[in-house]
Formats: C-alpha cells, sequence, structure tokens
C-alpha cells in the first residue's frame, strides 16, 4: 500500500503537467463545481510530480497512492451528486511526519519509532480529513523536529527545490519542498523555533506559524507548548483558508481557544493596508542579516510602504534571546526524550542528543527562572505591537547554504539556532508570524520578509501578506526539476 520514493524511477515531464484550470485551492474547488476538473485527475497529477520530483529532493517520508485515489474517488462522487462534504473536498495535502494520520505510522524521522500504523489523527488533521481533504502521504523532518535543517537519521537530507546541493531548512523542510514544487496544494507543518517560516524562506513558499493555541493540538508531545501547527503553500489565500480549518475546535485540547472568540483569518483578506504602522526591524534578538538578504527585505519594505504603509524602522526591541530559546530547547527536548536509553542514544542524532543531555541537568528552579524569562519576552512583545499594525523582519538573516549540516561551513557559528534569531522569539512570545518571498540572490536562492502581528491577529498578518503577495508574485519553481 506505501509507496519507498527512494525507490521510485523519474517520470516523464508530460506526467508532471499541472492541469491548466487549477492555479490555487479556490479556482480548484471551482474548477471541481463546473465539472472542468476531477479529484481524481488532480490527485493523479500530484502523484506523478511526486514520482518525478522527490527522488532527487527527499520530501517524503511515505505515500499512500491507493489510499489517495479512493479518497479522490470519493471526492469524485461527492462532486457528481452537487454534495461536497466540505471546504476542502478534493484537494491534495500532505501532512508533516509529526503528526498522527490514522492508519500511518508516525516515525518523526527517528529510526527509534516503531512502523505501528496509528490509531487515530491529530487535531489539525481530523480537520482537514472531515473538510475533505485528500491525504497524499507524509512528508520529511529531522529527528522528533529538533533541528532548522531536515536531516535526519531514517531519511536523510532533504534538499532544496532551487538548489538540490543546498538544505530546505528545517524541521517542516519536507512539507516547503512540497509546496514549492506543487506536490499537492495544502501542507501542514509545525513550528517550534521557525520550523515553518525558515523552510519557507530557504524554498521560497508562503508559511504561517499562527497565534499560540489557535490550532488545537492532540496529542501533546510537550508542556511547553511552543510548537503550533501551520500551513506551507504557495499562496496567501490558500494558507488562510488551511488555517481556517485547523484551526477548528477539538475537545482533546483544553488550551485551544474557542471557536466563538477567532475572527476568520480569510476575512477581509484582499482588504490591503493603507495606512497602516509597521515596525521594521532590521536587527532582532542580537543577530541582523547578510547584505545580499537586507537588499532584498529593503526593497519588500519600500512595496510596503507603497501600498499605504507607514514603515518605521526601529532599533533591536528585545536584545540576545539565543542562550534563553537554546535553555527552552533544551528542556523541551529532555522532558520528550529523556526516557531514551543509552543503547538508543547511540542511534539518535548527535546534536538531538546533545540538547536532552544538557536539559537533564535542569533543575526544578531552572525550569521556573526559564520560564519567567518567557513570560518577560511576551510582555515586551505585547507591548511593542501594541504601538504597531505589524512588526516587519527578515524571515532569516541568509540564504540557504549547503545541505548536510546545521550552519554555513566556515562561519563560526555552532547550531541552527545560531542563525534562527529573527523566528523563534515569536514561539517564545507566541505571536501569528508569516515569511513570505520577497525576492532571490544573485544566486538564485529565495529570501523572506518575516510579518508578526499582535497576539491572534492571524488576519491582519494574512491580509499583509496577501497585499504584498499581490504587489509582488511568488516565483515558483516549475516541476519536474531542471538539472543544474
Amino acid at each position: 500500500m506505501f509507496t519507498c520514493l527512494f525507490s521510485l524511477v523519474s517520470a516523464p515531464a508530460s506526467a508532471c503537467a499541472m492541469p491548466e484550470a487549477r492555479r490555487d485551492t479556490v479556482a480548484l474547488l471551482r474548477a471541481y463545481r463546473a465539472r472542468e476538473l476531477s479529484p481524481c485527475e488532480v490527485v493523479d497529477a500530484a502523484l506523478a510530480r511526486i514520482a518525478a520530483c522527490d527522488p532527487r529532493l527527499n520530501a517524503f517520508v511515505m505515500v499512500d497512492e491507493e489510499a489517495a485515489r479512493r479518497q479522490a474517488r470519493a471526492s469524485e462522487r461527492r462532486w457528481q451528486a452537487g454534495a461536497p462534504c466540505g471546504p476542502l473536498d478534493g484537494v491534495p495535502v500532505t501532512i508533516k511526519d509529526m503528526n498522527d494520520v490514522h492508519g500511518w505510522p508516525t516515525r518523526a524521522g527517528s529510526r527509534l519509532t516503531p512502523a505501528v500504523p496509528a490509531s487515530s489523527d491529530a487535531s489539525p488533521v481530523a480537520r482537514l480529513r472531515a473538510a475533505g481533504a485528500v491525504f497524499l502521504g507524509k512528508t520529511t523532518t529531522p529527528e522528533f523536529g529538533w533541528a532548522g535543517v531536515t536531516e535526519s537519521p531514517l531519511t536523510g537530507s532533504t534538499r532544496n527545490p532551487w538548489d538540490p546541493a543546498c538544505t530546505a531548512g528545517g524541521s517542516s523542510g519536507g512539507a516547503a519542498v512540497a509546496a514549492a514544487l506543487d506536490l499537492g496544494l495544502l501542507h501542514l507543518g509545525g513550528d517550534g523555533g521557525g520550523s515553518i517560516r525558515i523552510p519557507a524562506a530557504f524554498c521560497g513558499v508562503f508559511g504561517i506559524k499562527p497565534s499560540f493555541a489557535r490550532v488545537p493540538r492532540y496529542p501533546q508531545h510537550s508542556p511547553l507548548r511552543l510548537t503550533q501547527a501551520g500551513p506551507l503553500t504557495r499562496s496567501v489565500a490558500d494558507a488562510a483558508l488551511m488555517l481556517d480549518v485547523i484551526a477548528a475546535p477539538d475537545r482533546r485540547d483544553w488550551m485551544a481557544l474557542p471557536r466563538e472568540s477567532l475572527a476568520p483569518c480569510g476575512a477581509r483578506l484582499d482588504g490591503g493596508i493603507d495606512g497602516w504602522r509597521i515596525a521594521y526591524a532590521a536587527e532582532f534578538a542580537g543577530g541582523s542579516a547578510d547584505a545580499p538578504v537586507r537588499t532584498r527585505v529593503d526593497a519588500a519594505l519600500e512595496t510596503l510602504a507603497d501600498l499605504g504603509a507607514d514603515v518605521i524602522p526601529i532599533a533591536d526591541p528585545v536584545g540576545p534571546l539565543g542562550e534563553l530559546f537554546t535553555r527552552y530547547w533544551q528542556a523541551a527536548q529532555a522532558y520528550a526524550q529523556h526516557h531514551r536509553s543509552r543503547d538508543e542514544r547511540v542511534q539518535m542524532d548527535a546534536g538531538l542528543v546533545a540538547l536532552l543531555e544538557a536539559g537533564e541537568k535542569f533543575s526544578f528552579v531552572d525550569f521556573a527562572e526559564l520560564m519567567h524569562a518567557r513570560i518577560a519576552v511576551g510582555e515586551r512583545l505585547t507591548a511593542l505591537l501594541a504601538d504597531y499594525d505589524l512588526l516587519a523582519t527578515p524571515t532569516l538573516p541568509l540564504a540557504a547554504f549547503p545541505a548536510g549540516d546545521q550552519v554555513p561551513p566556515g562561519c563560526g557559528l555552532a547550531t541552527w539556532i545560531d542563525w534562527a534569531h529573527y523566528s523563534y522569539p515569536f514561539n517564545l512570545g507566541g505571536q501569528p508570524a508569516a515569511s513570505c518571498p520577497c525576492g532571490f540572490t544573485a544566486e538564485g536562492l529565495p529570501v523572506g520578509l518575516q510579518l508578526v502581528g499582535p497576539m491572534y491577529a492571524d488576519g491582519a498578518v494574512l491580509r499583509a501578506a496577501r497585499a504584498f503577495e499581490r504587489a509582488a508574485p511568488f516565483a515558483m519553481p516549475a516541476p519536474p526539476l531542471v538539472s543544474r
């Protein structure tokens, strides 16, 4: 039933052609309703693109062609009867392999996890299924989602769709590659320190980390709640639609926000940003960006200004946070993996083992101090965003670097946390944060603009991202990948 993509032979280019009527999810659903396209045609085309592209890029842990086609046939029957079951009926999606999908194993990038099918769906997966989505397969992650690059003992290295010699980023690296190459339309990722926004920026797609507790999470893998599930897509409208679906309540998550307290993310998506006050922090959390990144982000800010926003440069509002996040991340990994035996740890990623062993040394007082420091970060960011509609920064300080390690060669940095200073503060603070493609370096590698909103202003972030997208349309690589 399951297909191992490492053994697939690339399909011919004709097998990867996209149906011309399919531009985004809204257009796809319109084509279904008009019977101009069938869910079976769309799913078959997506599976063909996966077969052609993935052996070189390694975005998928597994693909379930049989189940996808079965779901597509059921969707086709519903559309023929004029009775779609939900807002995503027949839309092909992928799931990051940190989320349970009923009937599929959750391997989480580790050789230590059993290949045993999950007995139920994780919260966002359940919402996608109820909405009628067609599940294509599960995408790659570093072991237990611990790193900002997708290198795992189980699946190896996930490569960048713009240059396969480079990293796709992580930890939702497979989802970002799948989005860039249209291997399905909607892609579920998760973000605990930048894990949606990092690969979105490296791969040139749109990704948003929702506000804290906006999207229900069950099962809970950590009580620290750094990670939020969210979309990676080729367009802002697709992300807004997907986010509204996965934010539906789940009684299994007692911390999730009640639906009645949340405005739909797609509401007034095309309302524009005329008159908005947008703070721009070129330096943030004690770090700055490389010149090529700054050049592209500065140009993006000019576009926002042209759209009527008042872009206001500000100094770094929070100061260095790397030590705090590192210690918090150590505590999170120690909680999740402390039960691993010495023999098991030998089979794990050495960087993850170092984190969990450092976290195991913390006392209760150490952890309480971390919680107090996190609260202080949230308070500073809340106070900052009270004076502005949005905050803008680069998503990352650098473009994608060679695959195989956490840091660029010869850069003097130790871990991925050292170059993620624009992303992890908003996991600590809980604010919604999105990465928008905003151009390319001279080497042809994507650059991301990060837009951050006040707590629970996810709709405002999406509205600004949509305005920027309309003014500067996102460029995507065309599958199948052409050899460089």
